[in-house]
């Protein structure tokens, strides 16, 4: 059996020698590397542009439900002011039989996600994978099998980045502060050593880098507490990057992110903005940003929350993200028995039909170098050739429907993305280039994508860099 929490003294002093860069040498700084740099370590990152997320713990268990209120998600210890014990119980009843990591992995995958973030802890402090530092983990459950390596070998296997989601905030470990103020009185802090419950963490982002890695993205959350500061931040930073200096870590590692629209000032440290539920209007030009969103209105499984966003709304959202140059983490939470909702599976395979025929005007794209139009949202990408494709999504296609795109030069070539050998006309005039949409064709029912290939020169002034 493994001992509850085994850090204090022992762990701190090993964590002191070796995972500090190892022997007394100072840790690098690696908030100091260049932007070329940085841009290597986030190009497939960039690439990429739309990630599942997965919030999965303990708390599907309940399914939302806790005495007469059905509306809990992955929070409910703390909303529901669960007293620990009670809570702990939860641990005995997690035994999901029909959790297949492949299962997660291609569905995934058949949506066109590149990469999967999950959470490895969330705010209950309960671990989805084998810790040496505590019991309150996965491996003291009924199920007793490792889940994050299990996802770890399916990721590999099909080729997607597995990344993981670690809460700062913990309400089970002993050291950690502050308490809830609704439990005070039956869980003081007496005794509590902040300091002790830093070494845990360390210990555990250890266990994630080193026996699940090489992860794509280590992504924090829970920053909020008055006990986090900007220095444990930067600590943090350079600390899970000195485990693996290519790995990309969100800007919830430090303080400011400036609340749910995720962009936190160039002092903090972070690789990039986490706006929450909402789109920047314009995006957040210069840096790299990714939305995370549900698919209905909880992160972690509620069995009575039916309300699903529609797979048009879900494509009008990624397009619509990737359009202003950010990425699109969309967010599943599993049931209790380890699948994932029906409601979910149904969207992610209707958003994977148009990914299929449509990726090429989401993937490796780069911000609309112009405004929104009312019809629906325009793409573009470098084709390395001194040319790009800019690509109109339309929204609600109609073949009465009058476009004109703002560019100063005939295009090279004009089609429609579903069949590249249905040629679109188009003529010009002084303002720019009018399309002439065809007729017979049958309209996609979430976006139809026209595809221009222009001269790169001729595109006007674009924000490619980051």
């Amino acid at each position: 059996m493994k001992r509850k929490f085994l850090v204090p003294v022992i762990l701190g002093v090993f964590l002191c020698i070796l995972g500090d860069g190892g022997f007394g040498e100072e840790m690098k700084d690696f908030t100091k590397e260049s932007r070329e740099e940085k841009e290597r370590r986030m190009q497939w990152w960039k690439e990429a542009r739309f990630g599942m997320f997965i919030h999965w713990g303990l708390y599907a268990v309940p399914a939302g439900k806790w005495g007469d209120n059905t509306n809990y998600g992955e929070q409910i210890r703390d909303e529901a002011r669960i007293p620990l014990e009670e809570y702990e119980k939860l641990r005995e009843q997690f035994n999901p039989k029909e959790f297949n990591a492949r299962e997660w992995v291609v569905f995934a995958k058949r949506a066109g996600m590149k990469y999967i973030v999950i959470t490895s802890k969330h705010i209950d402090g309960f671990c989805l994978f084998d810790s040496k530092v505590t019991d309150w983990d996965v491996m003291s459950t009924p199920f007793k099998r490792d889940i994050l390596k299990e996802l770890s070998v399916a990721c590999k296997e099909e080729g997607i980045k597995l990344c993981f989601y670690y809460a700062i905030m913990d309400l089970h470990h002993p050291d950690y502060l502050p308490r809830r103020e609704w439990e005070r009185e039956i869980r003081p802090d007496t005794g509590a050593n902040f300091s002790n419950y830093i070494q845990y963490m360390k210990a555990q982002l250890k266990e994630l880098i080193q026996n699940y890695g090489p992860l794509g993205v280590l992504w924090f959350d829970a920053e909020w507490e008055n006990t986090w500061t900007h220095e444990l931040g930067v600590e943090f930073y350079n600390y899970v990057r000195s485990l693996q200096p290519d790995i990309i870590v969100n800007n919830r590692v430090d303080k400011g992110r400036a609340g749910m629209s995720g962009f936190a000032p160039a002092e903090n440290v972070g690789d990039f903005g986490t706006p929450e539920q909402e789109i920047p209007e314009t995006g957040l030009p210069g840096v790299y940003w990714e939305v995370c969103m549900t698919m209905n209105n909880h992160w972690g499984y509620n069995a009575e929350d039916k309300n699903y966003k529609s797979t048009k709304e879900l494509i009008h959202l990624l397009v619509d993200i990737v359009s202003k140059g950010g990425n699109f983490l969309l967010n599943v939470g599993p049931m209790g028995n380890g699948k994932f909702p029906p409601e979910a599976v149904s969207g992610l395979l209707q958003i994977g039909e148009w990914m299929k025929i449509n990726g090429e005007s989401i993937y490796g794209t780069d911000p609309s170098p112009f405004s929104k139009p009312e019809w629906g949202r325009y793409t573009v990408k470098r084709l390395g050739n001194g040319r790009v494709a800019l690509y109109l999504h339309i929204f609600d296609y109609k073949p009465s429907l009058k476009i004109k795109v703002p560019i100063t030069q005939k295009p090279i070539n004009a089609c429609l993305l579903v069949d590249k050998s249905q040629q679109i006309e188009f003529e010009t005039d002084a303002e720019g280039v009018i399309l002439k949409l065809p007729y017979m064709i049958e309209p996609d029912p979430y976006d139809t994508v026209v595809r221009l290939e222009l001269e790169e020169k001729f595109i006007g002034t674009v924000n490619w860099g980051k």
